[in-house]
């Protein structure tokens, strides 16, 4: 700081004001970091799993590969569009102020609000023109409502005046969008119809996403409670969050035992215990923010696992 205007200040009786550190602007690698890849898995997953069981229930048409593509191109297009939505969304309210985990494009200044938000709705466009492309090949117009729904979800999660994420619902809407609707949406559009499988396999999904979203609520808890910014794991606390994350990162083996008595090699798909395991041990112990983004790690990498091994086990 200029000593003239530290004397100045001194003289004054005013205490000097230090400047505030230069942010260097957001590189490639930063927006990349923005789009938070660890996070796909869970736009993926669902979609491998509902497209396994088209195969199965129509082996004779296969599956329809560019609808599959689209409904991949639709809920991967979502899950980078929601993540940086929310960047937008809690930069601008603050609430990225006092997080302790990776640094984000609007709450560390990196990027201005307007071009993360514009990026934002770029790849939710992006996911809305897939949607669309996908109703008409489908010809089920009826589905254009229910994307609707999806994209508002997406926003809405940390978006607008009364954001849902705050008032502890993100884990149902995510469970019901990434879970229930994609998965049986991306069956749907292939063969007309969802069956009792498919919606097995649409539960394990949403499971799965909901741990991935527990475990970020849970690095986050402290700093959520001083932002206001009501989360499940807030609401109900560490102990009981870590609990709550347990059930939901071993509930999809649950419903493995079914498929394993329907499909030889499902059984292997148990080896991703090996994943879900260590997760669940982390979650219950961790005390820092490193081993909690360390639990959301491996609990999205649990979910791409079991759904490829799975729907593996299906289709072959």
């Amino acid at each position: 700081m200029d000593p003239r205007k530290v004397a100045a200040a001194a003289r004054s009786g005013k205490r000097p004001v230090p400047p505030q550190a230069k942010v260097k602007p957001a590189t490639a690698s930063d927006w990349i970091a923005g789009a938070r890849i660890r996070t796909l898995p869970l736009a993926i997953a669902p979609v491998v799993l509902g497209t396994a069981a088209a195969y199965f229930y129509a082996p004779e048409e296969g599956w329809h590969w560019v609808r599959a593509l689209l409904c991949l191109a639709v809920a991967v297009s979502l899950q980078i569009g929601v993540n940086y939505a929310n960047d937008y969304s809690d930069g601008i309210r603050g609430t990225d102020q006092h997080r302790v985990g990776p640094a984000r494009l609007t709450g560390s200044g990196a990027a201005k609000p307007q071009t993360v938000r514009a990026v934002a709705i770029t790849f939710l466009a992006l996911g809305a023109l897939a949607g669309v492309v996908v109703v008409v090949l489908s010809q089920q117009w009826w589905l254009l409502t229910v994307g609707a729904a999806a994209i508002a979800a997406a926003w809405f999660y940390t978006g607008g005046k009364h954001p849902y994420g705050y008032y502890g619902l993100g884990e149902l809407f995510v469970f019901v969008f990434f879970g229930l609707v994609a998965t049986a949406g991306t069956m749907y559009v292939q063969v007309g119809t969802v069956s009792l499988e498919a919606w097995l396999l649409a539960v394990a999904a949403g499971l799965f996403a909901c741990a991935v979203l527990v475990a970020n609520n849970m690095r986050d808890i402290e700093q959520d409670r001083v932002a206001g910014k009501r989360t499940l794991s807030v609401l109900i606390g560490l102990t009981w969050s870590r609990v709550l994350f347990t059930v939901l990162i071993l509930a999809p083996f649950g419903i493995l035992v079914f498929f394993a008595l329907l499909f030889v090699l499902a059984k292997y798909v148990f080896f991703v215990l090996l994943i879900a395991l260590p997760a669940a041990i982390i979650a219950c112990t961790g005390k820092t923010a490193p081993e909690f983004l360390l639990v959301l790690k491996l609990a999205s990498l649990a979910s791409l696992v079991y759904a490829l091994g799975l729907g593996a086990a299906i289709v072959f």
